[in-house]
Parts: structure tokens; C-alpha cells; sequence
């Protein structure tokens, strides 16, 4: 659970993004017509100031913020409860505030509530669009008819976001701004269908079809990524193996090493919750009993030093910050002897710098990937 993880500690406070500080001057006209009680969810591009804001001027609300994924909840966390000043001079560190009692900052993968009265959908125009439809179908689809949407987006020449809103209700209001744009919609009646967002496809491993299921915002969305079947291409399952799949996504890797030998033991771990909500699904559709889930963005997992293989397709995005973060929690999660198999495309640095933690480190090309492998 979220709530046992210690959040991060943060240097600043930081302003809200574009989209999400526009949002906040459009919601918070809308919180001073509210005479009564009400009920808010959304997400954030950011640290949730939006949702923070709200919590804290109206003591009446019961306010939901929501992520995917395990790191900005954490970051999230952390920032409103952030000291709300530091005196100069003074010594120590001023004490955190509290999180407000009606606020709720959850890692789910999906919205957390329902019959609501208020949605915040802040996007990015540099987000993920099937991601950004699910979103707002979800957050309207919530509502109680009579509720309100408030959605913006960084881009004040936005056509995209205003055109599948007015496919919810007719009337769009729109309040523009120099660098974005927010749209308010209120809900006369409940959408006469809902798109699944969801996919499910197969695979071959083995002798075994493996039926997987993915969704908006899990890597590889929609297809098997081409370096988890690498990954699986080059390792194998005996009886009685511990194997730890970090960062599992959808859970393709996860899946397909779990039903080749029952009595292998497979610990799937990512920090998005909707990645492990597709696993689950997956156990399900393959009746897979062997396999079990974690949510984590610590490094740190369960049952450290007793996995005899950890397997992983480490992102190539931050400078290989995340890489770095993957072989160490490899390294803690391995027995002595235990041995790390991951697919990679930039082989240079795994070749250069996996002989920090490992032994016997190998890196050997598979078709457009490469295959990097050490002993702990």
C-alpha cells in the first residue's frame, strides 16, 4: 500500500503546470458558487497543486487525486505536506504540514469514485491521445448527471480536446488563455456507450498461446514490444525457479515464463498500477496461479536476495538514471549466483557499466536488441 512507503523528500515547492494552474483559476470560480457540500476526483500532470488548493479552501469537499503510476503519487504525497514555510536562519527543518483530512492521493488504475460532482482532467498536448481519451471518458462516465467536467490542455489553439467534448454534451464552454486552454462541461444524461480502451491479443511461447491484455498508459499498448520477446527468447524456466520480473508492464515477460513450468515461482513488480491490473487479468485469461504482483517504485522488493533470476527491458529515457535504478534493484533482489537477463538497444553502456554489481557480464546481439546478462 501506498501508505507505507515513505514519500520523498522535496528541496521546493513547485507552482502548478500550465494546464493545471489554468484549470485552478477556472475551478476555483467554480468552488465559490458551490454552497454545499461536494465530491472531486481527478488527475495531474503534475503534484496535484490543483487538488491540494481545493482541499485546503473548502473544508466541506472530499477531494480524490489519482495516478497510475506509484512515483508522482509519492511525489504528490510529498508536496502537500511540503513545510508550509522555512524561516531564515533558523536551524533544523521546519516541520511538514499535514495532509488534509479530505484529500485522497491514490496509485489506482482507474478513477476511485463514482456519482460525482466535480472531474479535473489538466492534459498535456505531448501526452499519449488514447491515454487523454480514456481519461475524460472515465471522468465524465463518473459524474453524477448535473456534475461538472473541467478539462484543459497546454495549447490555447486546441481543436482536438474540444471536439471529442462536444461528443459528450453539445454545449463546451470555453475559457481561453495565452499558453492553454480549459473547458467546462456539465453532465444532462450518461453516455449511451462506453469505448473500451482495453486490448487483448496473443502470442505464442513455446508450445503455448498466451493471452494478454493491455491498456492505455502500460508500455506497449495494443502489441507484444518486440524486446519482451527477446527477453523471453533467451532465458529458461527450471523446476522450482524464483523469478522476479521488474518493471513488467502488461506482463507479457511475467506471463509467459509462468506458464511454461508450474512450479516456477514469478514475482511480476512495476509502479503502475494499471500495468498490474493487466497481469492480473492475464493470470486470469491464462489460469496462471504461480505468479504474483507488486506494486513498487522503491527498488527495494519483497523478499530481497532469494530470486534465482531477474529479468528485465529497462526504459531508455533519463539519461540511464533508470537503468542504473534497475540494476540495482536487480542486484538486491538476486541470491549469490543468481543471474540478471535483460534486452536492451544501446548495449554500450550495460557493457561498460553492469561490472559494477555482476560477474561474468555478457552482452551478445539478438536480432535488433541486445542481450545483456550477469552473475550476482
Amino acid at each position: 500500500m501506498i501508505e507505507e512507503i515513505p514519500a520523498p523528500q522535496l528541496p521546493v515547492r513547485l507552482p502548478p503546470r500550465v494546464e493545471e494552474g489554468r484549470l485552478l483559476e477556472v475551478v476555483r470560480s467554480w468552488c465559490d458558487g458551490q454552497t454545499q457540500p461536494f465530491r472531486a476526483a481527478g488527475i495531474s500532470t503534475g503534484r496535484g497543486q490543483a487538488f491540494e488548493t481545493i482541499a485546503r479552501s473548502r473544508a466541506d469537499a472530499s477531494v480524490s487525486l489519482w495516478y497510475l503510476d506509484l512515483h508522482p503519487t509519492q511525489l504528490a504525497i510529498a508536496h502537500a505536506t511540503f513545510p508550509a514555510r522555512r524561516e531564515t536562519g533558523s536551524e533544523g527543518e521546519n516541520p511538514t504540514q499535514a495532509l488534509p483530512e479530505n484529500l485522497r492521493i491514490l496509485c489506482v488504475a482507474d478513477i476511485p469514485d463514482q456519482d460525482l460532482d466535480l472531474c479535473l482532467v489538466p492534459l498535456s498536448s505531448s501526452g499519449e491521445q488514447e491515454l487523454a481519451r480514456d481519461h475524460l471518458q472515465q471522468h465524465y462516465n463518473a459524474l453524477r448527471v448535473g456534475g461538472t467536467l473541467i478539462a484543459s490542455v497546454d495549447n490555447p489553439k486546441d481543436r482536438w480536446v474540444h471536439e471529442l467534448l462536444k461528443t459528450y454534451e453539445r454545449s463546451v464552454r470555453v475559457r481561453p488563455f495565452e499558453d492553454a486552454v480549459v473547458y467546462l462541461v456539465e453532465k444532462t444524461k450518461p453516455l449511451k456507450k462506453l469505448k473500451d480502451f482495453s486490448c487483448q491479443l496473443a502470442f505464442r511461447d513455446c508450445d503455448e498461446l498466451i493471452q494478454l491484455v493491455t491498456r492505455p498508459g502500460v508500455f506497449s499498448h495494443r502489441q507484444l514490444d518486440n524486446g519482451a520477446r527477446q527477453l523471453l527468447d533467451a532465458v529458461d524456466v527450471y523446476p522450482e525457479a524464483r523469478l522476479i520480473d521488474i518493471g513488467c508492464g502488461s506482463g507479457s515477460v511475467a506471463l509467459g515464463l509462468a506458464k511454461r513450468d508450474a512450479s516456477a515461482r514469478v514475482h511480476a513488480v512495476d509502479s503502475n498500477a494499471r500495468a498490474l491490473w493487466c497481469v492480473a487479468k492475464g493470470m486470469e485469461l491464462n489460469g496462471i496461479s504461480n505468479l504474483s504482483l507488486e506494486l513498487n517504485a522503491t527498488g527495494s522488493y519483497r523478499d530481497p536476495g532469494s530470486y534465482d533470476m531477474a529479468l528485465a527491458n529497462p526504459p531508455y529515457f533519463g539519461n540511464f538514471l533508470i537503468a542504473e535504478k534497475f540494476l540495482i534493484a536487480a542486484h538486491a533482489a538476486l541470491r549469490p549466483g543468481g543471474r540478471l537477463v535483460l534486452v536492451t538497444k544501446q548495449p554500450s553502456w550495460y557493457q561498460e557499466n553492469m561490472p559494477r554489481w555482476f560477474l561474468d557480464s555478457e552482452v551478445f546481439a539478438s536480432r535488433r536488441y541486445h542481450i545483456a546478462s550477469g552473475t550476482r
